[in-house]
């Protein structure tokens, strides 16, 4: 941090002054002219729980692209297809046992699976050929919405949590006060879903777990070490494309459990696997390739510029996403955390 605040220091400044006028704009009792200017703070606020949520999620589904696309440089342009499919599976598991939890590590096996094999049918056979690992993937992913669509039809599909997760918590965030004729303040709390709460703190977890392992592990080792130079490494002995299976697994299984939190969130169903593409491939681009923390940053960037666009920008909400992606490319093409 010092570092950049060193090199940058106009950006440390205006970075600096976003950060404490956020902080105001959620822990301090709005005066009436900000209400009358952007509306009440209740919506304000959870425009930006809803934004952060939505950034965890998409981080799920990023990750596994980053690993996929910018660790491995696999091309994988069906990996809308496996969160989709992780999605519907979850709701049929879920659905069939009344266990929630146990949605999330059978749809990671099995849509880790499914990433295997393409990773032996397809990936492995065309190592270093990106036009045709687009090309081969953009049509199994045709070929996959087409299949779901035949086999789980053209329903919303929604994940109902347990009922230890169903219902708000009420938050120590004031979003308004009134004083009554008889003098007494009456002050209002935000209440905010507990699921959303719960799977974001997951959300984080996971992002950090898969920090501390690329990048303090012997496995992380390998995998940076064998997308650097893989004749290299498989010279020392190493059985590089077991880590490659791994990593596939490990990316294709979490676009998998992301389909699982898309699906308890909103819901599972057709064209949601273009749409959580799409995603991915701007949160990649915004935060950097194959870089986990700029896969968490570009989410969140993401996730709030859709939730505060849909709210305040309702005509031009698509836009500011890719407002973002049009000023990264410009200014720092390799993105924000990228190298």
């Amino acid at each position: 941090m010092r570092v950049f605040a060193a090199r940058h220091p106009i950006w440390a400044g205006i970075i600096v002054i976003a950060v404490l006028i956020l902080l105001y704009m959620i822990f301090a009792i709005w005066p009436e002219w900000l209400t009358d200017g952007i509306g009440s703070k209740k919506i304000f606020l959870n425009a930006l729980f809803n934004g952060v949520t939505l950034g965890g999620l998409y981080f799920l589904v990023a990750s596994g692209f980053t690993l996929i696309f910018g660790l491995m440089r696999n091309v994988n342009m069906a990996h809308g297809s496996l969160y989709l499919l992780g999605g519907y599976l979850g709701f049929f598991i879920a659905d069939q046992t009344g266990l929630w939890l146990l949605a999330f590590p059978i749809t990671f096996l099995i849509v880790g699976l499914v990433g295997v094999l393409m990773q032996i049918f397809v990936f492995r056979r065309m190592e270093g050929q990106d036009l045709r690992q687009t090309l081969v993937t953009i049509g199994i992913s045709i070929v996959a919405a087409d299949l779901m669509l035949w086999v789980f039809g053209g329903d919303f599909y929604n994940i109902t949590p347990p009922s230890w997760l169903s219902g708000p918590i009420e938050t120590n965030l004031i979003t308004s006060q009134r004083v009554r004729s008889s003098g007494e303040v009456v002050t209002s709390y935000l209440k905010y879903p507990a699921v959303r709460i719960v799977i974001f703190g997951a959300s984080v977890a996971i992002g950090v777990a898969m920090w501390l392992v690329l990048n303090r592990t012997r496995v992380g080792m390998l995998v940076r070490a064998g997308v650097d130079d893989r004749d290299m490494l498989s010279a020392t002995g190493a059985r590089i494309q077991v880590v490659f299976l791994g990593v596939f697994f490990f990316g294709a299984g979490l676009a998998g459990l992301a389909g699982v939190v898309g699906a308890t969130f909103q819901s599972a169903a057709p064209g949601e696997d273009v749409r959580f593409l799409l995603a991915s491939l701007v949160v990649v681009i915004v935060g950097g390739m194959g870089s986990i923390p700029g896969a968490a940053l570009g989410a969140l960037l993401i996730g709030l510029a859709e939730q505060f666009g849909s709210v305040y920008f309702p005509t031009y909400a698509v836009v500011l996403t890719f407002l973002i992606m049009v000023a990264v490319l410009a200014f720092r093409p390799q993105g924000l955390m990228g190298r």
